[in-house]
């Protein structure tokens, strides 16, 4: 079953989604949104067991494409642009393979449809071994994570998933649902042969990320033939994060062409 996304709007025009990340939120994309709405009407929104959406037990790629497919159905007049990083950039990807009609153009930020590497494990363990029992305060929670979260901008990341409630400190992102599909989510689901997305697409990644590499650029290409592929040299994983003017460049120069 579709659950019905939480969001937040901008701007005025053709209408552009924004899906965040793995343990991220529509927060993240916040200021690249308000950008972008200067001329599309933008859409940032929190995947299913993430932000302010509700919590639902199966986190697949299927069923988080089809919760951006009702979206679009129902509040965006059935089409839209569609930009998705890491985990939503799987979603995005599909969405577009399962409904293409629904997708005007696409743009995946640094993630390819093969199994991703990195260290998605080892950060959902530290999530869940937390004490929040014992955390008054976001900074308790970052404290806790830094034995096995060097990167302090990274645990500071982590830690906005925390929110308060009547009995505390507690997680606002599904780490039982997201433990569970973690193999399903680190993977790409097998698409029925000869199933492609024809329409536009930009797959924008960092060069100092590993998640899309030339090894990767043959499968991106079967499933999605039309792709241009770029590269942002001197930006990581986070790349509308860490080199904000260029991603924004390239993003508008595709939604413009």
């Amino acid at each position: 079953m579709t659950v019905e996304l939480a969001i937040s709007e901008t701007g005025e025009g053709d209408s552009l989604v924004i899906l965040h990340g793995l343990f991220g939120s529509k927060r993240n994309w916040w200021s690249i949104a308000r950008q972008l709405g200067d001329a599309r009407h933008v859409v940032v929104a929190d995947l299913r067991n993430h932000g302010a959406s509700p919590w639902d037990p199966v986190h697949d790629y299927p069923a988080l494409a089809a919760d951006v497919a009702r979206l679009v159905e129902t509040r965006l007049g059935g089409r839209a642009a569609v930009i998705g990083h890491s985990l939503g950039g799987k979603a995005a990807m599909m969405l577009a393979l399962q409904r293409p009609e629904l997708v005007e153009r696409l743009v995946v930020v640094d993630i390819a449809p093969t199994r991703s590497p990195g260290n998605s494990a080892d950060i959902l363990r530290a999530l869940q071994h937390v004490p929040l029992d014992r955390c008054d305060r976001r900074a308790d929670v970052e404290a806790a994570l830094a034995d096995d979260v060097p990167n302090p901008a990274v645990r500071a990341f982590l830690a906005a998933n925390v929110v308060s409630g009547p009995n505390g400190l507690a997680w606002g992102v599904n780490l039982d649902a997201i433990a569970r599909y973690l193999d399903d989510i680190l993977g790409f689901p097998d698409v029925q042969p000869g199933r492609t997305f024809a329409g536009p697409t930009l797959v924008i990644a960092g060069g100092r990320s590993p998640y899309v590499r030339p090894e990767h650029h043959g499968a991106i290409v079967q499933l999605f033939p039309t792709a241009r592929i770029e590269t942002i040299p001197g930006a990581g994983h986070w790349l509308h994060a860490d080199s904000p003017g260029e991603f924004l460049a390239a993003v508008r120069a595709f939604l413009e062409a």
